[in-house]
């Protein structure tokens, strides 16, 4: 990579992961190589079955490939050990789950505050201040001693977002994020990762089987039977305008 070469951020080349099944081996990914590189927002779309969830584990370092190589953050993840892979999933990445994740005896701020208290090392003040600006940031000042069932489904996804953002990955991983949500709480959650996009410079990974939240992406990569059958930018209207505008000005 030549001098100046910006290194991406997430780096696949010719993976595959197979399991076996009984006396049946399966080919969840099938020579897979992607690239994705800083402050991009992706979308991964597919049916079910066809390769999402298990790029998701190997991106998140849940899973290793069978063969091929993952680079993350200029790193092999193969050489990693357990220990430095624990690592790798506490400081440069975000998880946000389709069911929240959160303990439901806990506050919003306590939630927030579990990957700052698992990691040790940080004073209690410095964790509390750390999940009030991330629950700032989501938009739930007002939500700090609200337990997840006194909140919405929105609510509740919006602080799985702070959750993931307390640390300040520069990546995020979101599986099916607006999957238990209305309309109007998946809007609201769709708005805030692409501002996390925007706004923060977050480069953010999300599979979906939402039209509105893939369309939200700046990238859709589709997948069946293992394999990348697409890989496209979207240009959004506000892109195309600010083009014009630019072009305009020149």
């Amino acid at each position: 990579m030549t001098s100046g070469t910006p290194t991406p951020v997430i780096e696949l080349t010719n993976v595959s992961r197979e399991f076996q099944l009984g006396t049946h081996s399966v080919r969840a990914l099938d020579g897979i190589s992607l690239t994705i590189q800083l402050g991009e927002m992706v979308a991964i779309i597919g049916p079910s079955g066809s390769g999402k969830s298990t790029l998701m584990n190997t991106l998140g370092c849940l899973d290793q490939p069978s063969s091929g190589v993952f680079v993350l953050n200029g790193q092999n993840v193969s050489d990693l050990s357990d220990n430095q892979l624990a690592e790798t999933r506490s400081h440069q990445l975000g998880f946000v789950f389709q069911s929240y994740n959160l303990l439901p005896r806990e506050t919003a701020l306590s939630n927030v505050e579990l990957p700052l208290k698992y990691s040790g090392g940080i004073k209690g003040k410095d964790r509390r201040a750390a999940a009030r600006a991330a629950l700032d940031r989501v938009g739930l000042s007002e939500r700090y001693d609200h337990r997840p069932m006194q909140m919405s489904g929105g609510e509740q996804q919006r602080v799985a977002i702070a959750r993931a953002l307390v640390r300040n990955p520069e990546l995020i991983l979101a599986d099916e994020p607006t999957g238990n949500l209305d309309s109007k709480s998946s809007a609201e959650v769709i708005e805030m990762l692409r501002s996390l996009n925007e706004d923060d410079g977050k480069t953010i990974v999300v599979v979906t089987h939402d039209p509105e939240v893939a369309e939200a992406a700046k990238r859709i990569i589709a997948f069946r039977d293992g394999q990348i059958v697409e890989d496209r930018p979207i240009d959004h209207p506000t892109d195309s305008v600010t083009d014009e505008t630019n072009e305009n000005a020149e």
